[in-house]
């Protein structure tokens, strides 16, 4: 059954590669996140290998109904299988759809071979963790032979989290991988989770670790003892040691005892999943330098989150698709003035004290909070909060449209005990008239203005018996 799957899709491909290769005048749409810019970038190389003509546009999923039909082919990237597509499904324009996320139609309906959608859940297959946006457009790459372009297959995928629950990449993601490390373009090690393996002093790496707060969080005078009663060395000279420069042996220690000081401070029930919040495998692309924020998967998924959170997604793709000069010294500045704007926002949140607590959940008001940014305040202040509750965050859509946009982070325990804050979030939205879904850890929604209390309510109560 999985290989006749497997042969459904494919076939779906081939003929997605014919409408490519039949098309001269070629519209890209994409999605604005890591995963939608490294979607369009991978279609856009293939597009330039090709030596087609084609245009690149990055839209919010709100935006959609805006779109004309104007092009011969018009490829949606990341985005297109959750929303209404009648008027492209009866236009004479072609359209191709290369989505992971949960689509409203069936397989089977396509308009006289002029509309084509190829999703992951059309074959049995989770477009949450086994493959991402950028994952379907490098399966199209491939038909034509782009080996290459696998590596960005795999950025995509930890720029859309898919390995955040087990650790590792899944399903379609797994073999992608396994092109790239074939193709001497990724490197793939089992790790501690710190995040800015390349570029982060280990100390601060370790103050920022996990979603459980420990004698170290967001305490750098702690991690810095600790690393010394180890006697891992935090200096190579006067260089500040980052990850990367660790011995297995260091590595083991400091693992150790991650592993003690978190099952002390987690119930029983937990225990049991301690070691995989500590450690997963990580991804370098071996064609960057070392100790660049473009060597390690994770760091580079946020350097090109940073560009879009600031709406210069053609920064991103640029660098992308290879420029390393004048794109990425302007990605740099934007990784470093969105680093300023998180922090200055965090402490807006810290200062006033605006996280309150209800039986089930947290939330705080994030008025002052542009909503490109909110999901990313949501997340960091979950380490300041309660662990064991889901953090919520609300803000103003912004750009003229009306309503609240609204972000949910958890801590992967809540996740490895069962629930799936994306389903959850889905139906709560709907019942106060928004719109919602995501990860099991990483969600969000759409409501209207004046339902915030009435959204905080319902989802509260859902949660009873299951925090």
């Amino acid at each position: 059954m999985i290989n006749a799957q497997r042969n459904s899709m494919d076939r779906r491909f081939s003929k997605a590669h014919e409408m490519v290769e039949n098309a001269e005048d070629i519209k890209i749409y994409t999605h604005i996140d890591c995963d939608g810019v490294t979607a369009g970038a991978v279609l856009s190389s293939t597009l330039d290998k090709l030596g087609k003509d084609h245009e690149v546009e990055f839209i919010s999923l709100d935006k959609m109904d805006d779109l004309e039909v104007e092009n011969e082919l018009t490829i949606f990237s990341d985005l297109g299988s959750g929303q209404c597509m009648d008027k492209f499904c009866t236009s004479n324009s072609k359209t191709l759809i290369l989505d992971h996320h949960t689509p409203l139609r069936k397989p089977g309906d396509s308009v006289d071979n002029g509309f084509l959608e190829i999703n992951p859940h059309f074959y049995k297959m989770d477009g949450s963790y086994e493959i991402s946006g950028g994952g379907m457009t490098y399966l199209l790459a491939k038909t034509f032979g782009f080996h290459e372009l696998s590596w960005m297959g795999v950025l995509s995928a930890v720029g859309d989290m898919q390995n955040s629950l087990t650790g590792k990449m899944e399903g379609l993601n797994r073999e992608i991988l396994a092109e790239s490390v074939e193709q001497n373009l990724v490197e793939s090690t089992n790790d501690l989770a710190l995040y800015g393996r390349q570029t982060r002093p280990l100390f601060i790496a370790l103050s920022y670790f996990g979603d459980v707060n420990l004698p170290i969080t967001n305490n750098k005078t702690e991690c810095l003892f600790l690393l010394e009663n180890l006697g891992i060395p935090t200096k190579n000279g006067k260089k500040y040691r980052t990850l990367c420069d660790l011995s297995t042996e260091e590595k083991s220690k400091l693992f150790s005892e991650l592993v003690r000081m978190l099952s002390r401070e987690v119930p029983s029930k937990y225990v049991k999943y301690v070691p995989k919040l500590i450690s997963g495998d990580s991804y370098d692309f071996l064609n960057e330098e070392e100790y660049s924020p473009l060597r390690d998967a994770s760091e580079f998924s946020t350097s090109v989150n940073a560009c879009s959170r600031h709406k210069k997604h053609d920064v991103a793709l640029r660098v992308l698709k290879g420029d390393r000069g004048m794109a990425l010294d302007d990605m740099d500045d934007l990784a470093l003035e969105h680093r300023r704007y998180l922090a200055q926002k965090m402490s807006w949140v810290q200062e006033e004290d605006r996280i309150i607590s209800m039986s089930n959940l947290q939330y705080f008001n994030g008025s002052e909070i542009k909503s490109e940014v909110v999901g990313t305040i949501t997340g960091m202040i979950l380490s300041y909060g309660d662990w064991k509750k889901p953090i919520i965050g609300f803000t103003e859509i912004g750009d003229g449209k009306e309503g609240l946009k609204v972000s949910l982070r958890c801590s992967r325990l809540l996740a490895y005990n069962g629930i799936h804050f994306g389903n959850l979030i889905r139906k709560v939205a709907q019942k106060v008239g928004g719109t919602g879904g995501g990860h099991s850890v990483a969600c969000g929604a759409y409501i209207p203005h004046g339902s915030a209390d009435k959204f905080l309510e319902i989802f509260n109560e859902s949660l009873n018996g299951m925090i």
